[in-house]
């Protein structure tokens, strides 16, 4: 515990001395070190915890929390909704039969996946409606067989709304074998998500056209669940799972949009330890000069440790001394690096913009990237952490001039004073 006399003497050590006043502008660095770095990591991970969620939202619009499904299609589909929607939790289940298959335009060719969905359902629940670029949901229509395409493919394919294309399904018949289905549909809309993997691969049809071009008509592929907290789906769809598997001898297979999309969120998380190690380094910087300024203090106030020493201090005291000194700087860098990162990453929405009109650059070109502003999302959690991390190095940072402060022998500084 430092005591009172202790944190007085440190706070007289740290004032601007003429003697020394390189001293005094090495502790300045270290605060204002500190103070960067601290504010930097808060204002990238908030960054990064925007561009998660984007992500996440993206990935969901056109997905559900969870999937329940079977290989050959599930049989009793409607009273296996009919159970999803009944359960605490779960706020809509919506069927959809999806397909592997290759769209063909004139000479363009390539390969989608063809889901079939219900106009309805689809248009209340799903966020595909309010990203359309060209025509509706409501466009499908049972029996004319319409498709809307994402922009990627629809650019990769050539095709705009109006134009025809010829979808080609592979599947397995019980007497022939492998069999190809081939059908031609019409363009009736194009929708634009932000994300490769739905843009530039999924085309959307009736889910009735689709059950017949599936070849197993009255069926649906599996059911898209939506829960009412993102992070609980794991947990509620195997507890479903567990609860229809009593009555059932062949429980459905149930996927959740963890694993569905691991290797996006685990590019994510390895990308921010990344980016808060590199960051870092700038508050590594801060303390070792911290441990330069108190090692200047030190030897600048040999002649005064010496005389406090002789006036009764303990060496328990003079490393409370200098352990203060560390310490202060460190909280001083740490509250001023808090308040400007948590400033920065609530109006980063306001920051981005005022510096590229300043330097003239943008920072999220549209032409390259789907979003075209910053993202962020400021979290307590990652305030505590960087903040007691920061103190914690800061602290440490203080021992070694504190000891070399404590190990001063008063005998042989004074003897030539």
């Amino acid at each position: 515990m430092i005591r009172p006399a202790a944190a007085f003497i440190g706070l007289r050590y740290l004032r601007t001395h003429r003697s020394n006043q390189f001293a005094s502008f090495v502790t300045i660095a270290s605060v204002a070190g500190v103070a960067l770095g601290v504010a930097a990591l808060i204002v990238v991970l908030s960054v990064m915890n925007g561009f998660e969620n984007e992500l996440r939202t993206r990935l969901l619009s056109m997905t559900g929390h969870a999937t329940v499904s079977a290989q050959q299609g599930l049989t009793g589909w409607r009273q296996m909704r009919d159970d999803l929607e009944a359960f605490p939790g779960v706020s809509a289940a919506i069927p959809y039969v999806e397909l592997e298959a290759m769209l063909s335009s004139g000479s363009a060719l390539s390969g989608a996946i063809l889901v079939g969905v219900d106009p309805e359902f689809e248009q209340q629940e799903s966020e595909v409606a309010q990203h359309m670029r060209v025509g509706s949901l409501t466009d499908l229509t049972p029996g004319s067989h319409g498709i809307i395409l994402g922009r990627a493919l629809a650019l990769k394919l050539g095709v705009r709304a109006g134009d025809s294309l010829t979808v080609m399904v592979p599947r397995m018949d019980p007497v022939e074998g492998l069999v190809s289905g081939l059908r031609s549909f019409s363009v009736v809309g194009v929708y634009e998500i932000g994300l490769k993997d739905h843009d530039g691969v999924r085309a959307l049809i009736h889910l009735q056209d689709a059950s017949v071009l599936a070849g197993h008509v009255g069926l649906v592929t599996g059911i898209q669940v939506r829960v009412e907290d993102v992070f609980g789906a794991p947990e509620l769809i195997r507890a479903w799972q567990a609860a229809w598997a009593r009555d059932e001898a062949v429980p459905p297979k149930v996927r959740d949009w963890t694993q569905d999309n691991a290797t996006y969120f685990r590019a994510v998380k390895i990308e921010k330890i990344m980016m808060t190690l590199l960051l870092s380094l700038i508050v590594g910087v801060a303390v070792f000069n911290i441990v330069a300024t108190l090692v200047m203090v030190v030897t600048d106030k040999r002649a005064s440790i010496a005389i406090l020493r002789t006036m009764g201090f303990s060496k328990r005291t003079i490393v409370s001394v200098f352990s203060f000194q560390g310490i202060l700087i460190g909280w001083v860098g740490v509250v001023t690096g808090v308040t400007a990162g948590a400033l920065l990453a609530i109006n980063v929405d306001v920051v981005a913009p005022a510096l590229e009109r300043l330097f003239g650059f943008e920072f999220m070109p549209g032409d390259v990237y789907y979003l075209t502003a910053l993202p962020s999302d400021l979290h307590v959690a990652d305030i505590l952490w960087i903040a007691a991390i920061a103190l914690l190095m800061t602290a440490v940072s203080a021992v070694y001039p504190a000891l070399r402060a404590a190990d001063v022998a008063p005998a042989e500084v004074l003897r030539y004073e």
